[in-house]
């Protein structure tokens, strides 16, 4: 699998012609499409080979996004372990900044991490956070209430950003889908059924003209584990400056 890096070659002229980073979405589910057996505990499920390769994807993005719902229940490190490469500056969406200050992210990170959080955040929480070698980003939200994920592309994209990988939860995989702010999807399906938290929600598209779809597309069995990716686009759309990346 040598798509990694042809992505990278194209992934400052993304940011010069779409105004942010390229981003890659990249989760473990089963078969049923489950990324957890219940909301709130972690499930492993990639193989030690998909795993390796998870860690090549990291260390060849600039930074790495996941939720605060990820770090309450995986306690992440999100730094690269199992292959040779830099680590990717992490970046938690914290809606309303419960980063607990004793996790990972913040004891034994390598760089400082970056908290998105919604506009006018709390001024003792964010003195905490930022004490504990953090950088609180305080952005739009959403009419929802949400952290508005494409002013945060953006911020990242003035931060010189070019490449971001997104690995999770749930809730950050259905926002980054149903807002079109994915460009490439490397998604590990393991051989088991789980029966629980499935990793998309709805994405609310009830016209097959309009529904995601992978092109330049490949896969690829590692162990037990197969391993999609392709460009994320809609049938009607074009994949414009990274039509010269192959596949694989």
């Amino acid at each position: 699998m040598n798509f990694i890096t042809p992505l990278l070659e194209v992934a400052a002229a993304h940011r010069r012609e779409k105004g942010r980073p390229f981003v890659t979405l990249s989760y473990a589910q089963s078969l049923d499409g489950c990324i957890s057996a219940q909301p709130g505990v972690a499930l492993a499920l990639s193989g030690r080979q998909s795993l390796r390769l998870t860690h090549k994807l990291r260390a060849g993005h600039d930074a790495i996004l996941v939720g605060i719902g990820t770090v309450l229940s995986d306690n992440p490190r999100l730094n690269v372990r199992l292959v040779d490469g830099t680590n990717p500056r992490p970046i938690v969406v914290d809606t309303n900044l419960r980063l607990p200050l004793h996790c990972n992210l913040l004891t034994q990170a390598s760089r400082p991490l970056l908290v998105a959080t919604r506009e006018k955040p709390d001024p003792k929480r964010v003195r905490a956070v930022e004490a504990a070698v953090a950088v609180v980003l305080p952005l739009p939200g959403t009419s929802d209430g949400r952290v508005d994920l494409a002013a945060l592309l953006d911020r990242l994209a003035e931060m010189g950003i070019n490449t971001l990988m997104v690995e999770g939860g749930a809730r950050i995989i259905t926002s980054f889908l149903l807002e079109n702010l994915a460009d490439f999807i490397v998604l590990t399906i393991a051989p088991v059924l789980v029966g629980g938290l499935r990793a998309v929600s709805d994405l609310g598209q009830g016209d097959p003209t309009k529904l995601l779809r992978l092109e330049q597309r490949g896969h690829r069995w590692l162990g037990e584990d197969l391993i999609l990716w392709g460009h994320l686009t809609t049938e009607d759309s074009e994949v414009s400056v990274l039509a010269s990346a192959p596949g694989a």
